[in-house]
């Protein structure tokens, strides 16, 4: 990298066939948050950011996998609803072992250092099928990865049309070879202990308000400093606080627009990937 920093200007998404599977930006709704008494799951906002942190890509069918329970490709069975998006063009058994594996239609182009952290939509919880994360170097590579599911248990699964089946957030790969974790004694900084013991006392006090019903604790039901970015209570939100993040929508280039470089033919996927 030279030394220069990871930048994040330009995501390129090369189609590699006529038609792809759709991104869209991600959503930061989740029915089990919205199924949460008062929907209070929204209440931690760290959640609601995770998962609207990056892209969603969208099966463009209906996929149903059934798995027997052993590591054979033949022992996963996957039907396609729609045939176009059939002969192993889009879903498949390819690894064995009870995976499932997508194929997303595209060649991802990032800035030097920079590559595509490719997951399950985060918080998105799949009962009998757990996704596989994948750090793609997308700044280099000129072929295509694969996005892969593994059985948890033998049964059924089914990814609906407009599912979310593989998530991108553009990570910088490289900068944390760089990053040495130290472990410090919180009394080695006294305002950082200050501030902390400050939010733990108010936080011990509060809880223990709700718990006594305590009519102030009731009526403000939660303290809302990470939400409005306030540190301990000081009143003057953080300028870097993040509250909503809305990601842009990707979009086609237009005729008139500055040509791609097109990428190679898509390859067969990599066994050992």
């Amino acid at each position: 990298m030279d030394g220069k920093r990871p930048t994040y200007q330009t995501l390129t998404c090369y189609q590699v066939r006529d038609t792809a599977p759709r991104i869209v930006a991600a959503r930061a709704a989740r029915q089990w948050m919205d199924d949460t008494d008062e929907r209070f799951a929204y209440r931690c906002l760290p959640l609601s950011i995770a998962n609207a942190m990056g892209w969603e890509i969208l099966a463009p069918t209906r996929v149903t996998a059934d798995w027997n329970g052993g590591d054979l490709i033949k022992d996963l069975v996957v039907e396609i609803d729609d045939p176009s998006w059939g002969n192993d063009r889009f879903a498949s058994s390819h690894f064995g072992h009870g995976i499932l594996t997508f194929r997303p239609g595209y060649l991802f182009r990032t800035e030097a250092g920079v590559g595509i952290w490719a997951r399950g939509a985060p918080n998105r919880l799949k009962d009998g099928i757990g996704a596989l994360d994948g750090i793609i170097e997308t700044d280099w590579l000129d072929f295509t990865f694969t996005m892969n599911w593994q059985f948890t248990r033998p049964g059924r699964v089914t990814f609906d049309e407009g599912e979310p089946f593989c998530f991108i957030t553009p990570v910088a790969y490289r900068a944390l070879d760089r990053l040495t974790p130290q472990i410090v004694p919180i009394d080695d900084d006294p305002a950082v202990a200050t501030r902390f013991r400050n939010w733990r006392d108010a936080r011990t006090k509060f809880n223990q308000g709700l718990a006594d019903n305590d009519p102030t604790a009731i009526k403000q039901k939660w303290q809302k400093w990470y939400t409005r970015g306030e540190a301990m209570g000081d009143g003057k939100p953080n300028p870097m606080h993040l509250s909503k993040l809305r990601l842009a929508t990707p979009r086609s280039r237009t005729a008139d627009a500055e040509p791609a470089t097109p990428p190679p033919a898509e390859p067969t996927p990599d066994p050992d990937r």
